[in-house]
């Protein structure tokens, strides 16, 4: 196994809070730490479930902006794709997301090449604005939007803001737009199989303004690990523990934590 590249229980429970840094532009898109093991079923899943996992209300210019930003730092490849967007999506593991502000100044999901959602769907979320898609976020709207919408305001060309998210889940699978299945694998995995059968996924989040038209690019890489490569020691295993009982329960509730929790308790006692 692997060391996660990312573990941001270390830094507390999840929270609802943006929590974005700046980075280094060079750093944006790399090290793709999932690219080996990703890639492939990826640009797979690009192919078979299109409508799925891809979006375009027609904004040409900014997905072909987005484009070159990406493949300038990838090169182009030999593949061919419908959309410029799917061709620079398939040379990254990280998700594409592009979303421009409409006559409100409401920052609206216009385009995207989305093949990791965490349990929503694109077609769903596709061409709503900021509100829309958090709609499901527990006690979001308005403070929350509107936080996002000044940060997307803000935001300079030539600045990438990264944050991490994390969560369990049963199974390695990452083309996740639906819980129920994982839920159910996890209520069916006995106590004994817990570090067997639990991962740790974690997104790494950036956003980016387009300089030409104002885009903002947001990106999504999910990396997901079994737990225990992720709790190595009794230090790791405390931060975990910490972290998993310190989040607000309304957040847990969104996020599923509840049909992980006796898994989860179950790993702990084994690690302790």
């Amino acid at each position: 196994m692997r060391t996660p590249p990312h573990l941001p229980f270390l830094t507390g429970p999840p929270t609802l809070a943006p929590g974005l840094a700046p980075i280094p532009v060079a750093q944006w898109l790399t090290p793709d730490t999932e690219a080996a093991t990703w890639l492939p079923e990826k640009t797979e899943l690009m192919r078979t479930h299109r409508a799925q996992v891809f979006a375009d209300t027609g904004v040409p210019d900014a997905i072909d902006e987005a484009a070159a930003a990406v493949l300038a730092v990838t090169g182009s490849g030999d593949m061919v794709w419908e959309s410029p967007l799917e061709l620079a999506a398939s040379r990254v593991s990280d998700d594409l997301c592009l979303l421009l502000p409409d006559d409100d100044g409401q920052w609206v999901l216009r385009a995207a090449s989305l093949v990791t959602p965490t349990f929503w769907s694109l077609e769903e979320k596709a061409g709503q604005a900021l509100a829309g898609i958090h709609s499901a976020v527990p006690d979001a709207n308005p403070d929350l939007v509107s936080r996002i919408g000044r940060m997307f305001d803000a935001l300079r060309p030539g600045m990438v803001l990264e944050r991490f998210n994390w969560t369990v889940q049963a199974g390695p699978t990452r083309f996740t737009p639906l819980a129920a299945p994982l839920k159910a694998l996890a209520a069916a995995t006995p106590d004994t199989a817990a570090l067997d059968v639990l991962h740790l996924r974690v997104e790494r989040q950036t956003i980016m303004k387009l300089p030409e038209t104002g885009a903002v690019i947001f990106t999504i890489r999910i990396c997901v690990d079994p737990l225990k490569a992720a709790l190595p020691d009794t230090d790791h295993v405390a931060e975990f523990a910490a972290a998993w009982d310190g989040i607000d329960p309304a957040l847990a509730a969104y996020k599923g934590w509840p049909s992980y929790e006796r898994l989860v308790k179950a790993a702990l006692r084994q690690l302790a």
